[in-house]
Formats: C-alpha cells, structure tokens, sequence
C-alpha cells in the first residue's frame, strides 16, 4: 500500500506581498525652513536681502483638511503610488506647504533702488553696502501661501518590520518603515507686496526641489494605513514671480524640513 499525504493549503496573507497593488494617501504638514538669501530684480532696481528668516503658515485640526472647497487653506500632501515590486514603489506627490517671510525683521540689503520720483516705494530709493532695513509692509510683504507647492516624483522602497515586534497576523495589523528620494518642480501662487506695486497672484513655475524622506507607516485591516514621515529636502526657485510687471522677479533657495501625517487606503489592481 503506497501512502497518500495531504496538504493543506497555506493562505498567503495579503499584506505579505506589494507588487501591483495601488495606494494613496492625504494629509497635513509642518515645516521648518533655512535662512535664505532672496535678490529683487525689476526695472530700477536690483538688490538682495539676506539671511531672511520665514515659517509656515499652520492651520491646526480643522475641517478644511476635508473640505474640497477649501483644501487649499490648509498645509495638505497628496501621493499616489504604484509598488512596481513587494519591496519598492514609484509615486506621484504634491506638497502644499506654506512659507512666510518673519515680517517686520531686520536684515542687511546690498544693491541700489531708484524709483521715480512720485512711485509709491521710492521713500526706499538709494545704494545699499550691507545696510540694515527693517520687513515693513509698506516695504516688502513676501509669503508662497497658495502655497509653496512642491510637484515631485518620488521612488521608495517599504519593509515590514511587524516581525520585530512579534506580530505575525499582518492582515489586521502591520508595521512598515519607508524610505523615499524626491524631485520635482515648485509651482508656488506668490503673494508679494513689493515696494508698494502690485502683486502677481498667480501661479507659475518658478524652480525645482530635492528631498529625501523617512516614514513608519501602520496598516489596519489589510487596506487601510496611517503614516508618519519626515522628510528634508532643498529648493532652488531662480523665477518668482513679484509684481505684475513683467520684468519683475526674485530668486531665493534653501533647505526646509517638513512632518507629515497622513492616512490612505493600498489595494490591488
């Protein structure tokens, strides 16, 4: 008599594999940002503040986090992704950050200002050498608050620890880390007020950034997931559109670091 062994059928848990499945995700950021050097460039004049200090613009828990209406208030991020394998992933990302000039801040002006005689911001006329100049309003109001939005791809890679911490029923609860590598393009709305002219107040691409980032992401139910990430990065904007003379424009760069909370949904396709 030859002997007949079974087997069972070993269900793979659908957590244990990423390849072909499609996420998103929505949330709200915090930033922090670099001292920058910003140059003003326009017909009769031509100069640079430096070391100019700015934040971002938080709205706190609120309802426009959801409100399609008014979503764009709010410092919100936007990805959606496809794991083109079980461990890494290619995604598209908007960062909806938020950055405002420290007003009324003392900083140092190098370069010249000669404005007619009867043009409002011609009180400022002169040469400047390492002068000192206060951020009045009536000076410069300087914010990307419509917002400083970051359009970028990124490629990342996901692991999951849950292992680590003795979690074997991934299907109900998993725990994953994520690293990422950014680069896109900076398509801020700008609100300046510079010298007293007229803003631009429209959107328009005005340089590129690079980040990198960090994450823990938690997923419940096989679907559903909750992300923190951390990410860092650098944008160079040498186009930023001031007033609505068409020869007017500034330049600024610097380093920004940005936390992200988020939730979202991975399902297969």
């Amino acid at each position: 008599m030859i002997p007949v062994f079974s087997q069972e059928n070993i269900k793979v848990p659908y957590t244990a594999h990423q390849k072909g499945k499609l996420f998103f995700s929505w949330g709200g950021n915090r930033e922090a940002y670099s001292r920058s050097d910003i140059r003003f460039k326009g017909e009769n004049y031509d100069f640079t503040l430096s070391n100019v200090q700015a934040h971002d613009k938080p709205k706190g828990w609120h309802i426009d986090y959801i409100n399609p209406t008014r979503i764009t208030i709010p410092q919100t991020n936007f990805k959606i992704g496809y794991f083109f394998s079980d461990h890494y992933y290619l995604a598209f990302a908007v960062d909806h950050m938020k950055y405002v000039m420290t007003q009324n801040q003392f900083t140092n002006i190098n370069g010249y200002i000669n404005l007619p005689d009867d043009a409002p911001g011609s009180a400022y006329n002169g040469n400047y050498n390492q002068a000192a100049i206060q951020a009045t309003e009536d000076f410069l109001m300087f914010e990307h608050t419509d917002g400083l939005n970051y359009v970028y791809f990124e490629i990342g890679r996901f692991d999951d620890i849950s292992s680590i911490f003795g979690i074997s029923e991934t299907d109900i609860f998993q725990i994953n880390i994520t690293e990422g590598f950014g680069a896109g393009a900076l398509f801020p709305k700008t609100n300046s007020t510079l010298l007293q002219k007229k803003r631009h107040d429209d959107f328009h691409i005005s340089g590129y950034g690079l980040s990198v980032t960090a994450g823990l992401n938690l997923t419940f139910f096989k679907y559903f997931f909750i992300q923190a990430d951390l990410r860092g990065g650098y944008i160079n904007m040498p186009d930023i559109k001031t007033t609505n003379a068409a020869f007017d424009s500034a330049k600024q760069d610097f380093l920004f670091v940005e936390s992200v909370l988020s939730v979202g949904g991975t399902f297969r396709i």
